[in-house]
């Protein structure tokens, strides 16, 4: 048969570049013993490209679908546009000629249906599911032939055209194949998903289930019978009104007909027969390696496969080999940044932590499973863990209250321990302002000194020092005065609260107790940016180049100043403020992402924010306030303590835990300072080491050492050359990756273990979250997802996914915060206690029921948000 046209018995998975991903699939699922298949043909992409792409007056519209933006108005005329040159275009004789072959083959007069099977679809990272288009109940070539055009001009209807642009997919990199199958008249017909959709649990099976064809089941004009499997075993079924059926219909095509009213209420299927679809699912899934979405047909008593695509929305689950239930709690929720990370910043986080930690899209993740099993543990893991962010707190609790899924707990005084507990009291520690500044002044020798030994390394001897020097810091943040240090501060916060709660009724007196402490390096930074911004504003020239810059997205702008009225001055002090910070960046626990000493335009819009925001002095007007504010807070709590009985020792034993929280709170940020400034020497070392690598042509670029752990990058240093395919494969899973939200809680099963605020004192409509820093405040919201869109005005309200220590230079400008994700001791809410801004943090999926614009008011003392009209 002409290459153009292959039957569904010369196809297999590997040829999704000739037949597309549904063509690729139908072709291997013809492979599996057991799974029957309506017989089909494609026509592949070399007609596609015949036809279409080599035609010069095609290609050109083609080209115009570059650069466009989702939501581009531009979009949909050029998206027509080709629609309709392809519309217009001639089939070749020979090609439709070999159709009409291809059609005959399936037997004289036999009803076909011709579907689109693009090269990006129904693959495990997108399966366009729905973007392309289907006709069903087709007779004879030529309307075969002709509906084969539309399917090449369905790829780029506006659906298809705006999934690409948001999935990063190249317009002029997709093809076109076309599948077309005999179409069968089944008694029932839906979908099997081999894995629950929603949670992702992975032993869980859903089939929905309705009369005729899918069409209407899949349209969602019907409410079909729906089937829970798990385990080879029905476990919950609901049975639908299936009120219509898409049937074929003599005349072509197909038509919605009414179901007679005793067959509405019917089951599609028996539960047998669900458990045998269910059962070939599980073979399919095996065949294909990844969970399935499945179309299934029932003629004649038997299954018939239509389809079958990889379900592209589930989490992956870390690897395991023991068959044994595991429970892994997200690292990216405790540290601020849930994005995914590039293979060299998961090994490095991974040599930093103090715990073994697992991958698994990206993310890190820690297994607490034994901590949950042992009586001993289970406590303390709830309660540390629900203090950092009460929803993985109620997902692990929920964990816990089910049979069986946790080991039994190991009484053998021979196992292996299971791992420190996390949370619970810290060692004692002296309320002591030099041990703070001891401990800055160890850090900054400390890195004083990697930053001098490490300008002699390169090569293997690079690699072998820089993982040799994150196990010694993982020692030192972890030692035992340091983790003391870090913990007084907190446990002082949370003494003062319940002790306030109780003797005075203050539920957050802490928030402003600790506004302008010493050390608290994120929030000096933010302060630090406003004196930036007054060495700006005086000067229209500086400004309109940082304008220019932040447009441009142009690093060079800092050359530019010293020529201008002012610039030496603006220029000196922002190159200070990069001395000092140059290190941070968002996502900064990523050692593969660039800084803002690398790129200085990440810092313009936030200047640029402050010039337009605030007048000169804001900076230490703000430090003072926020000083004067917390020592009237401390007069007046001890003041009211005194008047109570027993109140000396009420006002005594506050005094002390007021200057116990005042000398280490602000120290709890600078661990992390320390360590981006660590991070930040390695970089820039191994950045000079990927150039020498380029040089001798064992990496393509630079850049490409982000997509190689430690142990792999040292192999190349060595000299053997990267593989090009595992850097393709390692790009093109970090893009699949960013497409997915990481859980807070996962399972071995894939099942993403939601966690809920459990409250009844929440208004009707308002969303839930976690009170972090006190307060009420009313304003427009701001949802931003990257700092550099950042377009505020006073009185905003930042609503954003999660928050870092580079995200406090934004805060002086807004006068409240929302966030996704967070608890009370993460970054955002120490800053914004610090700032004195009503917050709430952990609301879920903030950035999408909130729209930008919207009037919200914050209930930071209750820790809920309201919708305003």
């Amino acid at each position: 048969m002409s290459s153009c046209v292959r039957t569904f018995g010369e196809i297999d998975r590997g040829q999704v570049a000739a037949v597309g991903g549904k063509g690729a699939n139908l072709g291997e699922l013809g492979r599996i013993e057991g799974i029957h298949v309506p017989a089909g043909f494609c026509v592949t992409t070399e007609a596609f490209d015949q036809v279409v792409t080599r035609d010069r007056r095609i290609a050109d519209r083609i080209d115009r679908l570059s650069g466009l933006q989702p939501g581009d108005p531009q979009g949909t005329a050029a998206a027509a546009e080709v629609r309709a040159a392809i519309d217009a275009v001639a089939i070749p004789d020979d090609l439709a000629a070999a159709i009409a072959g291809a059609v005959a083959a399936l037997g004289q007069g036999s009803a076909v249906a011709v579907r689109s099977s693009a090269t990006a679809e129904d693959l495990p990272t997108a399966s366009f599911a729905g973007q392309h288009d289907t006709y069903l109940n087709l007779t004879g070539s030529d309307a075969v032939i002709g509906h084969v055009r539309r399917c090449w001009a369905s790829l780029y209807t506006d659906r298809a055209v705006t999934y690409r642009v948001r999935n990063g997919i190249d317009h002029q990199q997709v093809r076109m194949a076309v599948v077309v199958q005999q179409l069968v008249a089944p008694q029932a017909s839906g979908i099997l998903f081999t894995a629950d959709p929603v949670s992702g649990n992975r032993r869980v099976a859903t089939v929905e289930a309705g009369f005729g064809l899918g069409e209407a089941l899949v349209s969602g004009l019907v409410e079909p019978d729906t089937y829970t499997v798990r385990d080879g075993e029905v476990i919950a079924e609901a049975i639908g009104a299936k009120q219509l059926a898409t049937r074929a219909v003599a005349s072509g095509g197909t038509e919605e007909q009414s179901t007679d009213t005793a067959q509405q209420d019917q089951a599609a299927l028996t539960r047998a027969q669900v458990l045998e679809l269910v059962a070939l699912g599980r073979r399919i899934e095996a065949h294909f390696g990844h969970p399935q979405d499945i179309e299934w047909c029932l003629v004649d008593g038997g299954f018939q496969v239509v389809q079958s695509r990889p379900i592209t929305t589930l989490f992956p689950i870390p690897p395991s080999d023991d068959g044994e239930n595991h429970v892994y709690v997200s690292v990216g929720h405790q540290q601020m940044m849930t994005d995914p990370m590039k293979p060299l910043g998961l090994s490095v986080w991974q040599l930093t932590a103090p715990r073994p930690m697992h991958i698994a899209g990206g993310r890190l993740f820690v297994d607490v499973t034994g901590l949950l099993a042992s009586p001993a543990t289970r406590p303390g893991t709830v309660h540390g863990l629900g203090t950092s962010d009460p929803l993985i707190g109620d997902a692990l609790q929920t964990i816990v209250d089910r049979d069986g899924f946790l080991p039994a707990p190991v009484d053998d005084p021979a196992a292996p321990p299971v791992g420190p507990p996390l949370g619970g009291p810290s060692e004692p520690i002296a309320t002591d302002p030099a041990i703070v500044a001891d401990l800055i002044a160890l850090t900054q020798a400390s890195i004083a000194a990697v930053a001098r030994e490490i300008r002699t390394k390169q090569g293997p001897e690079l690699i072998d020092f820089i993982e040799a020097d994150l196990v010694s810091r993982r020692a030192e943040m972890f030692a035992s005065q340091n983790m003391a240090a870090i913990m007084a501060g907190m446990e002082a916060t949370w003494w003062l609260n319940d002790h306030l709660g109780e003797w005075l009724g203050e539920r957050s007196a802490t928030d402003t107790l600790t506004q302008s402490v010493p050390h608290n390096i994120t929030s000096q930074m933010g302060l630090d940016l406003l004196d930036v911004a007054d060495a700006v504003r005086p000067h229209p020239d500086v400004v309109a180049v940082l304008e220019r810059a932040e447009r441009t997205d142009d690093d060079t702008f800092l050359d530019e100043l010293p020529g201008l009225p002012g610039g030496t001055g603006a220029r000196d002090a922002i190159v200070a403020f990069l001395s000092r910070y140059g290190m941070r960046c968002v996502g900064e626990i990523d050692i593969s992402r660039p800084r803002w000493s690398e790129r200085p335009t990440l810092l313009v819009p936030v200047i640029l924010v402050n010039v337009r925001t605030f007048e000169a002095g804001e900076g230490g007007r703000r430090f003072e306030r926020g000083l004067e504010e917390a020592r009237a807070k401390e007069l007046d709590v001890l003041a009211r303590l005194r008047a109570q009985p027993d109140g000396e020792r009420k006002a005594e034993e506050t005094k002390a835990m007021i200057d116990r929280v005042r000398t280490f709170a602000g120290y709890r940020e600078y661990p992390k300072y320390g360590l981006v400034s660590r991070y930040a020497v390695y970089r820039k070392a191994l950045l000079e080491e990927a150039g020498r690598l380029v040089d001798a042509g064992l990496v393509p670029a630079a850049e490409d050492i982000s997509y190689l752990s430690i142990p792999e990058l040292r192999t190349v240093a060595a000299g053997t050359p990267v593989d090009d395919g595992l850097l393709a494969d390692r790009k093109e899973a970090f893009a699949s990756y960013a497409r997915l939200s990481a859980p807070r809680v996962l399972t071995s099963d894939g099942e993403a273990v939601p966690g809920r605020y459990r409250r009844d004192d929440v208004p009707e409509g308002a969303l839930v979250g976690l009170a972090v820093s006190a307060g009420t405040i009313e304003g427009r919201a701001r949802v931003v997802h990257d700092i550099g869109d950042a377009d505020l005005d006073p009185g905003d309200i930042l609503v954003t996914p999660y928050t870092d220590p580079s995200w406090s230079a934004l805060f002086v400008a807004v006068a409240g915060l929302v966030t996704e994700v967070g608890g009370l001791m993460t970054h955002g809410a120490v800053i914004a206690r610090e700032y004195g801004l009503p917050a709430v943090v952990g609301v879920e999926r903030a950035t999408e029921r909130i729209r930008d614009g919207q009037r919200i008011r914050v209930h930071g003392s209750d820790g809920f948000v309201e919708l305003l009209p």
